[in-house]
C-alpha cells in the first residue's frame, strides 16, 4: 500500500527537480559533452531558460516528467541544442500539439511521474537530431549500475544561471531499501522508481533537470523525477523507471510500436 504524503509536508524534505524563476537545471559534478553527441536530448522552455529536459523517443514525440509545468500555448521544445544561448544551425523548434501526463500521476506520492509530448510536426533527422527509442522490455536496473543523466543548467550550487552547454554526469544506482532509508519513506520509493547518486556526494541532477533521460547500459531506463532540496549530497535523486506497464502505455499513446 502506498503512503499518500501531502505536498506541503513533503516539500520540506524534497522537491521535484523544477523550480520557478530563472533558476533551473543543476548538473552537479558533471562535464560538458561533445556537441550534439546526445541527439535525442530535448530542451523544453517557456519564459524561463529551461523548464525541463526530455528525450526524443520517436519522430514527433518527446518523453518527459508529468510534473513539468508545460503550457501548450507558450512552451517550446527545442531539439539539436548544445549551446543553450546560441542559435545553432542544428536546432529545430517545435510547439506542443498535446501533452499527455500519465493518468495515474500523483503529485503527493510522486508515483507515475511520466508524460508524453506530441510535437506539432515531425522532426527532420540529422546527426544532431535523432530519436532514442525506449527498450523493448521494462527490466529493472541492478544496484551499483553506473548510469548517465544529462541536462543544461547550474554546474555548482553557487551559479545563478543555467549552463550554456549541455552537461552530463555519471550516477550509480542505489537499492530501493537504501533509498527509502534516505527518504524515510516520505514518499515511499515504489517499484516504478529508480534511485541513483554518488555515495560520496558531489554528483547529482537537481532543480529543473526533470524529464531528462537516465541512460543505463546504453538503454533509456529512467526519467529524472525528484530529489532532496539540497543537491549534490549523499542522498540519491529519484527517477521514474521505464517499466513494462509504462512502455505499453507509451506504445498505446503514440499509436505504433517504437
Amino acid at each position: 500500500m502506498r503512503l499518500s504524503v501531502s505536498l506541503a509536508a513533503a516539500s520540506a524534505a524534497l522537491v521535484f527537480l523544477i523550480i520557478p524563476g530563472d533558476q533551473c537545471t543543476e548538473i552537479i559534478g558533471g562535464t560538458e559533452v561533445a556537441p550534439h553527441s546526445r541527439p535525442y536530448m530535448a530542451l523544453i522552455r517557456d519564459k524561463r531558460p529551461v523548464i525541463c529536459g526530455g528525450t526524443l523517443i520517436k519522430d514527433g514525440w518527446v518523453l518527459t516528467a508529468a510534473h513539468c509545468n508545460i503550457r501548450k500555448k507558450t512552451s517550446k521544445v527545442i531539439l539539436g541544442v548544445h549551446f543553450r544561448c546560441k542559435k545553432e544551425a542544428e536546432q529545430q523548434t517545435f510547439t506542443i500539439k498535446q501533452s499527455i501526463p500519465h493518468p495515474s500521476f500523483n503529485r503527493n506520492t510522486r508515483d507515475n511521474d511520466i508524460m508524453l509530448l506530441q510535437l506539432n510536426k515531425k522532426v527532420k533527422r540529422s546527426k544532431a537530431v535523432c530519436p532514442f527509442p525506449p527498450p523493448g522490455k521494462g527490466a529493472d536496473v541492478k544496484e551499483r549500475t553506473v548510469c548517465e543523466a544529462a541536462g543544461w543548467g547550474l554546474r555548482n550550487s553557487e551559479d545563478e544561471k543555467p549552463s550554456n552547454a549541455l552537461m552530463a554526469v555519471n550516477l550509480t544506482v542505489v537499492s530501493r531499501t537504501t533509498c527509502n532509508d534516505h527518504y524515510k519513506s516520505k514518499p515511499i520509493i515504489t517499484m516504478n522508481m529508480l534511485c541513483a547518486g554518488d555515495k560520496h556526494g558531489g554528483k547529482d541532477t537537481c532543480d529543473g533537470d526533470s524529464g531528462g533521460p537516465l541512460i543505463c547500459n546504453r538503454e533509456l531506463r529512467g526519467i529524472t523525477s525528484f530529489g532532496p532540496r539540497i543537491c549534490g549530497q549523499k542522498k540519491p535523486a529519484v527517477y521514474t523507471l521505464l517499466t513494462d506497464d509504462y512502455l505499453s502505455w507509451i506504445r498505446k499513446m503514440t499509436g505504433a510500436d517504437l
